[in-house]
């Protein structure tokens, strides 16, 4: 069920509060260029800066609008455990296919602590869980060891790796097999990830060139030469909107981007703010590059 583009939906913001109806017209705006799945209320949805009945109306509205088209896997981490089982048990109830659950930042748990804390969410929900792993971001890193425990109960379904290493995807195949999702969370490692095993991303760019990214990570997912190649080619086009997306911190670019498509406003909540000037050239450039400007 889960594999290819994925979007990490940007969330629009309007009056300081959501822009449903730019919201809205985003969903479907993916539905209608072939992407896989709708990622909402994850980091690139601004999630650490919503409320939780922000939090709740953005995945809520995602799975009424969808409409069983393509899945939904809500973003229902948090660094305390109660939120997210809270989060995911509001997802499961709202309907949603899955939910990704990020490792929690700022406290830094052992990975025993890992395990307890996807453990107890799994054991308070009944829906696929994803395993967030992003460094980067939580300072912590998950072990393979600590997923292949996390992989023995009955929700834990796979990853989203943002870790960048490229061999995890083997030691993942290696030490629980295939059946294991993964999904980059690298938009720049994507085809060399699937050929090592990876079945799809969670992405940035699919925000703002979300029929590039399906058709990639359909022809990068094919055993046939010239789709390989095709694949291959589409990667060298999205190289630099992928490196624009990340000047500065994400979603500033990605907003900005979609600004210029005329999808929403750029607005974003602080601490964030929006692109400087510098970074709206790269952005421009790599949209023009790559045609979808």
């Amino acid at each position: 069920m889960f594999k290819g583009s994925n979007v990490a939906l940007i969330t629009p913001f309007k009056n300081n509060g959501l822009d449903e109806e730019a919201y809205i017209k985003l969903i479907h705006f993916h539905i209608d260029n072939g992407t896989n799945g709708l990622v909402p209320a994850g980091t690139t949805g601004e999630s650490p800066t919503l409320s939780h009945e922000e939090h709740q109306r953005v995945i809520d509205l995602c799975i009424k609008e969808s409409n069983g088209k393509i899945p939904v896997i809500a973003g229902t981490g948090s660094n305390s455990t109660e939120e997210a089982i809270s989060l995911t048990a509001h997802a499961e109830k709202a309907g949603a296919n899955g939910a990704l659950v990020v490792t929690p930042y700022y406290n830094k748990p052992t990975q025993e602590g890992l395990y307890q804390h996807y453990k107890a969410i799994n054991d308070k929900c009944g829906i696929p869980i994803i395993i967030y792993n992003i460094p980067g971001r939580s300072v912590i890193d998950m072990s393979v060891e600590t997923m292949a425990r996390l992989y023995e109960l009955k929700n834990i379904v796979g990853v989203k790796d943002a870790t960048g290493d490229l061999d995890r995807v083997n030691q993942t195949i290696d030490k629980m097999g295939k059946d294991f999702i993964q999904l980059t969370g690298n938009d720049d490692n994507a085809f060399e990830f699937n050929k090592r095993g990876g079945v799809g991303a969670i992405s940035v760019t699919a925000n703002i060139a979300p029929k590039i990214c399906s058709d990639f990570q359909k022809f990068s997912l094919s055993d046939t030469d010239n789709e390989m190649k095709e694949a291959e080619r589409l990667d060298k086009i999205l190289q630099p909107v992928h490196h624009s997306m990340f000047v500065e911190s994400n979603p500033s670019p990605v907003k900005y981007a979609a600004k210029l498509l005329g999808l929403c406003d750029d607005k974003v909540r602080l601490p964030l703010v929006k692109v400087t000037e510098t970074t709206k050239d790269i952005v421009k450039k790599a949209l023009k590059s790559a045609k979808i400007i």
